[in-house]
């Protein structure tokens, strides 16, 4: 989907920008390829597009410490980017969609702080959502969905044990109900024998809709490529795209040079009387 459409489609972003900024329920501005990607997701409907705005924002501001008050240079991020690799890989799948890969870096259980890696991977999409997805014949493009791959090599209970369940339940509500892009798949490789315990912790805050959208890859990755080419996974999972170090810190790079749109009270927080 084209990063800018016809006359007829800017100027409805357009008049939902003026609308948004205008509205009480609603920070005051609103990056414009952001703008773009809930209208795609709504399917081109203006009023889904208005209500599926709402509830992101009000989520947002409901539980500022996930969403809000975050910065790509603190402690947190830096101790996050130490632990796990969450990387939006490059280019896109043969059906347009856009692929997150998270795998660890360093699996000591002791690294891992739930809600502080939580907020890092939301920042980090809030990040990537303001620039296209890819180029497609000198046009910029947004992805039709997003994919999650989840690399589970080093997976242990003591990571179970570390699981917030509030965060937990406030990620999932979020990318169930008010995420900005379609999700279109959950992908689990090397997957640990003890998976369904990990399922059973899981399972009971998301959707049927969001479980039948799940595939554990249990036997190799054979079945993951038949969704996810090679050619944009990174080596360590038999891929093409380069290393998963060489990829992270060049997303890195980008992402620290959002710092200021991404702490901008102005985007994010609603103060409007």
């Amino acid at each position: 989907m084209e990063v800018k459409g016809n006359s007829d489609q800017e100027e409805i972003i357009d008049n939902l920008q003026k609308w948004f900024e205008d509205n009480t329920k609603l920070p005051n501005k609103i990056d414009r390829i952001v703008l773009t990607r809930f209208y795609y997701c709504m399917f081109k409907n203006v009023e889904e597009t208005k209500k599926l705005l709402e509830v992101n924002y009000a989520m947002r501001n409901k539980y500022p410490e996930l969403f809000i008050q975050r910065d790509p240079e603190d402690e947190d991020t830096e101790n996050t980017y130490a632990f796990t690799y969450m990387v939006p890989l490059p280019g896109l799948t043969h059906r347009n969609y856009r692929v997150t890969y998270v795998r660890f870096k360093n699996p000591d259980p002791k690294m891992m702080h739930f809600t502080q890696d939580a907020k890092t991977l939301l920042m980090i999409g809030d990040c990537r959502f303001t620039m296209p997805d890819a180029v497609v014949n000198d046009i910029p493009v947004v992805a039709e969905g997003d994919v999650l791959v989840m690399d589970m090599e080093g997976y242990r209970m003591q990571h179970v044990a570390g699981v917030s369940l509030r965060t937990l339940r406030i990620f999932l509500k979020f990318l169930q109900q008010a995420y900005s892009v379609r999700i279109k798949g959950l992908h689990f490789i090397n997957c640990p024998s003890y998976l369904n315990k990990i399922m059973a912790v899981v399972k009971p805050f998301i959707s049927k809709e969001v479980y039948d959208m799940m595939h554990f890859h249990v036997t190799g990755l054979d079945t993951l490529y038949a969704h996810v080419p090679r050619d944009i996974l990174p080596e360590e999972c038999g891929g093409h795209a380069g290393k998963i170090e060489d990829l992270s810190d060049r997303f890195y790079k980008q992402l620290l040079s959002k710092r200021g749109y991404l702490m901008d009270p102005k985007y994010w927080v609603i103060e409007k009387v």
